[in-house]
């Protein structure tokens, strides 16, 4: 059987998402025939282009004439005003030089350039500026590098807007990223299967619309979606009819055998499908949800297959593969979080030696150093053990991760070992400096232990970020303070932060036992897709003051905190390549620290 796996936009393009190489793993060594593509990132590789950029000047033409054939029949309104001009500026000279501007800074992010800082913002910079003139030829849509931010104006939370999204030329830009890149692919290769893997809720349009298509043009592929956030939606893609109509069957939960079972089944022409697991599909004018599910076992699993994937395209100048070595969280309670409901099962490891041993295959294989090891949180015995073990085999990786703060990792034993054995970057769940807010979250976590996780960390070269946010229900605001307290007070020791507001997930602890937490939140039946709720909280600090507590913060926390470059692989090359967490060339400068209240602070 013919598989092609998708992997859609909008992600970050600096180094392959896990899912297409886990189930390529096992579907290629069962026979299949699998091509994988990482459409976000040979998406963001073909923007900036020359094909696709005169596409645009094509499509900022053609707007051009059309403001100015209503120009001679009416006053353009201010909006209509600015856009003409801003049309108008975008000459055959001025995108020739954006062409050659953007192969530049393609070069300099996949080259040794990448780590002369100015070097590296000038390219970002440049990047930034190319995708304002593409979101130009696709107004009043804002494309965005890095992704994750871009918005097409349609709602990824309704299904009735991204039903609307689908046949939008005009806005809907992944129309044209689906003609350029996969229906190529498509008519070249005819698979029978067809799988997407969504991880994120703003890859839902493009997903979909890619879906639309593909029916359009080759109603006999049966297409197969999956991902944490269908798992998340099932209920609701179960019940929505208009939205069933675009593919065949969902695969929720984990994926690896679930899906090639169905691929199995597709390929001997079964039709009764009711005894695979996991899955949800059409049969006839029924959708049917089957009662089987599975988990994976971890030591039966293949490490990652990355054969086929555009690896020398990826935004860096070294190539960072991710391992998984667990499922789920080894911790499991924190009330803000819903993570869990990507499992039927609770946490689950690989077994050191097998880590080990999959790590130096990758190495090997694909002659990378470089590791993201993706785990929802890594576990402390894990993190010791395989520090040990990675210093014994001498297999000379860097690495990175996301961890608890732990009471059992205090000794300076435990760091020194993770820094030898390539530890660079640790991603810290710190959420709040106040005791009484970390009971309510059950984080389980006492603020010594995380003063001195931070001290040993930084002691060892590591680089510390630490995530948290404002608002938790009941959180007060001297309570907030108390966290911006603790981070100043730390600060030799912390290396960059992340913050946010607190989101109330659907699917969290919080959200399912609102009485508890004094919690009322609003469905609102047309966001059908939502995520999260709006909600009040029975005291403590509103949406909209926790919001002005993030946006002070914002504007007074330590300096050093605002960096030059806030995208995660990026801090963690450079850590590597200069052998150290005493980064100050990544420092804002005076000029640029008065600039840079325009966006959130923290790592992508």
């Amino acid at each position: 059987m013919k598989v092609t796996l998708l992997f859609p936009p909008d992600w970050l393009p600096s180094e392959p998402y896990l899912s297409l190489p886990a189930l390529t793993s096992v579907l290629r060594p069962a026979g299949h025939d699998v091509t994988q593509m990482d459409i976000n990132v040979e998406m963001y590789d073909m923007m900036f282009g020359e094909v696709f950029l005169r596409h645009v000047q094509t499509r900022i033409a053609f707007e051009l004439r059309h403001l100015q054939r209503l120009e001679e029949v009416q006053t353009l309104d201010q909006e209509e005003s600015e856009l003409k001009a801003q049309l108008s500026a975008c000459t055959d000279e001025f995108f020739q030089e954006l062409i050659q501007k953007a192969y530049k800074a393609k070069a300099i992010l996949r080259s040794q350039d990448f780590y002369e800082i100015d070097k590296l913002e000038w390219a970002n910079n440049s990047l930034h500026e190319i995708m304002s003139v593409v979101s130009l030829g696709y107004y009043p849509a804002q494309i965005c590098f890095p992704p994750i931010e871009t918005d097409i104006v349609y709602k990824p939370f309704m299904s009735s807007e991204i039903i609307e999204a689908l046949d939008d030329e005009q806005i809907n830009v992944y129309r044209d990223v689906y003609r350029f890149l996969i229906e190529p692919e498509l008519k070249a290769n005819t698979p029978g299967v067809v799988g997407i893997s969504i991880v994120q809720q703003k890859q839902l349009i493009p997903t979909f619309t890619f879906c639309k298509l593909i029916k359009e043009q080759f109603p006999d592929i049966h297409i197969c979606i999956g991902g944490n956030i269908v798992t998340r939606l099932r209920d609701e893609l179960v019940k929505n009819e208009e939205i069933f109509k675009l593919y065949d069957s969902v695969i929720v939960y984990e994926g690896e055998n679930a899906f090639l079972e169905l691929v199995n089944s597709i390929e001997k022409g079964e039709k009764d499908l009711s005894s695979l697991p996991n899955l949800i599909y059409r049969d006839g004018k029924e959708i049917r949800a089957n009662k089987k599910v599975c988990a994976e076992d971890m030591a039966k699993l293949p490490p990652p297959d990355f054969d086929g994937l555009p690896l020398d395209k990826y935004f860096v100048p070294e190539l960072i593969l991710p391992y998984l070595a667990t499922r789920g969280c080894y911790w499991g309670r924190c009330t803000f979080c819903d993570h869990f409901q990507g499992y039927v099962e609770g946490f689950r490891t690989k077994q050191v030696e097998m880590a080990i041993d999959e790590i130096r295959f990758l190495k090997e294989k694909y002659g990378n150093r470089h590791f993201h090891f993706t785990d929802e949180s890594y576990p402390p015995a894990l993190f010791r053990k395989l520090s040990k073990r990675l210093i014994e085999e001498k297999l000379d990786i860097s690495w990175t991760t996301h961890m608890r703060f732990e009471e059992t990792l205090l000794d300076d034993e435990v760091w020194k070992d993770a820094a030898e054995s390539g530890c660079r970057y640790l991603h810290f769940g710190y959420e709040s400096g106040n005791e009484r807010v970390l009971n309510l979250m059950d984080k389980a976590t006492n603020l010594d232990a995380i003063r001195t996780n931070l001290r040993m960390s930084a002691k060892f070269g590591i680089w510390n970020h630490c995530m948290g946010f404002f608002g938790f229900p009941g959180e007060t605001l001297q309570e907030a303070d108390d966290s911006k307290k603790f981070l100043d007070e730390n600060k030799e020791n912390i290396h960059s932060v992340g913050f946010m507001t607190f989101v109330l997930g659907r699917f969290s602890p919080v959200a399912m036992e609102p009485e508890k937490y004094k919690v009322n939140f609003y469905k609102k039946p047309e966001w059908d897709l939502a995520l999260d709720y709006y909600f009040t909280a029975e005291g403590g600090l509103g949406i909209s003051e926790a919001l002005e507590v993030f946006e002070e913060f914002e504007r007074n926390h330590d300096s050093k905190w605002d960096l030059r470059t806030c995208v995660r692989e990026y801090i963690f090359l450079y850590i590597d390549k200069f052998k150290t967490n005493n980064l100050t060339q990544l420092y804002l400068k005076p000029d640029q620290r008065r600039e840079s209240y325009q966006s959130p602070v923290g790592m992508i």
